[in-house]
This record gives C-alpha cells, sequence and structure tokens, in this order.
C-alpha cells in the first residue's frame, strides 16, 4: 500500500494532501495573502495522518514542489519534506510546480500557460500541450505587449498573474482562466507516484528547490 504526501508551498497556497495509490484521499489547504505556511504546515501534516488512520510510518515517500515559487514558500516546503524523509528512511520526489498547476485543466485545444507571480511585470511561466506534455522550458519573463505574440493558436492562461497580465496580452486568442489560481497538493498524487513506482527521486541531503532566479536581499529605506 503506497501512501505518499504530498506538500505544495511555492505559492500563497500552503497544501497538503496524502494519496494512496496516485489517488488523493485527503487535502488540506489554505491561501492566504500574507504567508502562512511556517504556521499552518506541519499542523495540517499531523491532522492528515491522524485523520486517515495511518501513522507516519505507513508513507512510502513524501512528494514536494520543487518550484518555481515564493523563495520562503519553498524553503518552507522542502525543508519539512526533507526532514521527515530523513526522519522516516523513506525517498523524496520532487515535482515541478508548473506542471501541477497544468495538471488542473483539461482543454481540447490550443496550448496552455501556467503561469506564477513573480512580482511586478515579471512571471515564471511554460508551455504545454493538452496532454500536459511540456513544449517550452520554464522560464522567467517580464511581459509586455509583445509577449507570446508567435502563437496563432488558442492560448490558456492560468494561475496566479490574472489581474496584471490581461490588459497587456489582449490578443485575441488570449483566454484568461482566472478560476484557476494556485498549484494544489491534491494535484501532485498522480504526478508523485507516477515517479514513485520508477524510482525518480532527489538525494535527500543535497537537493535543493529550483528557484529559476537568485534570491535577492533589500536593505529597509527606514
Amino acid at each position: 500500500m503506497s501512501y505518499i504526501l504530498n506538500i505544495e508551498t511555492a505559492t500563497k497556497n500552503c497544501s497538503v494532501a496524502l494519496a494512496k495509490e496516485g489517488k488523493t484521499i485527503i487535502c488540506k489547504e489554505i491561501a492566504e495573502e500574507g504567508y502562512s505556511h511556517a504556521e499552518r504546515l506541519h499542523v495540517f501534516i499531523e491532522e492528515i495522518v491522524k485523520e486517515a488512520g495511518i501513522t507516519f510510518s505507513d508513507l512510502a515517500a513524501i512528494a514536494v514542489s520543487q518550484g518555481p515559487g515564493s523563495y520562503t514558500g519553498l524553503r518552507i516546503g522542502v525543508s519539512a519534506a526533507k526532514g521527515l524523509c530523513y526522519a522516516l528512511g523513506i525517498p523524496l520526489i520532487a515535482i515541478d510546480t508548473l506542471q501541477t498547476l497544468v495538471s488542473q485543466i483539461t482543454v481540447s485545444d490550443g496550448l496552455i500557460i501556467p503561469m506564477i507571480d513573480a512580482r511586478r511585470m515579471e512571471v515564471y511561466s511554460a508551455v504545454f500541450d493538452v496532454n500536459h506534455q511540456n513544449k517550452r522550458e520554464t522560464q522567467a519573463e517580464i511581459i509586455d505587449d509583445n509577449s507570446f505574440q508567435g502563437f496563432e493558436e488558442t492560448l490558456y492562461f492560468i494561475g496566479d498573474c490574472a489581474e496584471k497580465c490581461k490588459s497587456v496580452l489582449t490578443k485575441d486568442n488570449f483566454v484568461f482562466l482566472e478560476n484557476i489560481k494556485y498549484p494544489s497538493a491534491k494535484e501532485m498524487s498522480r504526478l508523485s507516484y507516477d515517479k514513485y513506482k520508477i524510482s525518480d527521486t532527489v538525494d535527500v541531503a543535497y537537493f535543493e528547490p529550483y528557484y529559476l532566479k537568485d534570491f535577492m536581499i533589500t536593505t529597509s529605506k527606514k
């Protein structure tokens, strides 16, 4: 019986899901303007294990969102996942954050553009086809009037960037699906189980989140 605990903290959504054989059985999550991951994450983990009627020793693996996303959010999620894996002696599975976000949408045509806010007009984005296969590598890009102009097919934009991007990305083939905003741990269940079955894991000691760009520390002007 393969129980996998999935942890997603790359955005404002602090999300934890327990999966059995690749199917989500319990999920707890909350998306808040102020990041509460440090306070919520371990509580969610303990509550889920208790509600499922299992113990931590029943877990076969831990899956964590690898990024891109919030530096602080990723650090919190990865630190928790690595700590559990080390203590339990179980493997760590890394899941691409944008792949998790794309898993929430089903379309029959066009391309899917998942975007995660990277402040100001910058986003983390990639391009996926209708089968959720990656067609362009993840990158940090500044959105302007010329972004995605080379595409003639319908582009479905998902993620937490609609509010700031839809006034700039205005071509007729651009569609914003604003109901799909954050990646969720419940969408990681199948992805993590597929990786678990082929032993696609990462080194617990040396794994680092995929930040995509350097973390910048700013000094207060006060």
